[in-house]
């Protein structure tokens, strides 16, 4: 596809010891040539996340700033977020430490090449570092992902990653529901519906533990199932 912009969204919770890191490895990674627009969306912080970001957005032009008054979840702010996007490709970057942005180049290619519509960041495909899983969360990724392929009809390895990137049109075209961590199960479930080619390339991946801030829980397991289920009988 001719594409001349990469929309990259930045949903933000509490994250005042990260934000500005992650931001900087965005700005310092070549994105094909692509000229970048970082779109951050601060979902309600209260821990001094705010002002940083607000700061980052008076300091560079590149970043667009936006606010929740209150804490409303990951779902929400990419819905808050597209609707500022001008980029012919969409990424996904959470705000914390766990993925590095240098991923990036090798999955939009996919899309620059006309090979993909969308294509996920798999963290359980050997090639790139990851840092051992906890048994629980990597059980109910494996779990949530199997329950992805046996619905939709596909081979997934790695649905609830957080690198996803999307033509804007596929992107543009999926109305978001979910508020909360459900919103990756709702995107692959409309993708997988509509019929785009999804492909996975291998990432790597630095997690932390809930003592370093690592925000998902085992409820968010429950919604995903839920999620799952759901979008496969309604839009």
């Amino acid at each position: 596809m001719k594409a001349s912009r990469i929309s990259i969204l930045v949903p933000v919770y509490n994250e005042v010891n990260f934000i500005r890191q992650i931001l900087d490895k965005v700005m310092a990674v070549d994105f094909l040539g692509l000229e970048k627009e970082i779109i951050i969306v601060d979902d309600g912080s209260d821990d001094g996340t705010r002002d940083v970001v607000k700061a980052l957005g008076e300091e560079n032009p590149a970043y667009k700033v936006f606010f929740h008054a209150k804490n409303m979840g990951k779902g929400a702010a990419l819905r808050t977020a597209l609707n500022y996007v001008t980029g012919d490709i969409v990424v996904i970057q959470d705000a914390d430490l766990e993925y590095d942005p240098a991923d990036y180049p090798e999955l939009i290619r996919l899309i620059v090449e006309d090979r993909a519509d969308a294509v996920y960041g798999t963290r359980l495909v050997p090639g790139k570092a990851v840092r051992a899983f906890n048994i629980w969360h990597y059980m109910g990724n494996k779990m949530l992902t199997l329950v992805t392929n046996l619905l939709y009809n596909t081979t997934l390895t790695d649905m609830e990653t957080c690198y996803k990137a999307f033509r804007v049109d596929v992107i543009k075209s999926i109305r978001i529901r979910s508020n909360r961590f459900d919103v990756e199960p709702e995107l692959t479930a409309k993708i997988l519906k509509q019929g785009y080619h999804l492909y996975e390339a291998p990432i790597s991946y630095y997690g932390r533990d809930p003592e370093e801030g690592k925000k998902i829980t085992w409820v968010d397991g429950i919604w995903a199932l839920q999620a799952l289920l759901k979008f496969r009988v309604m839009d």
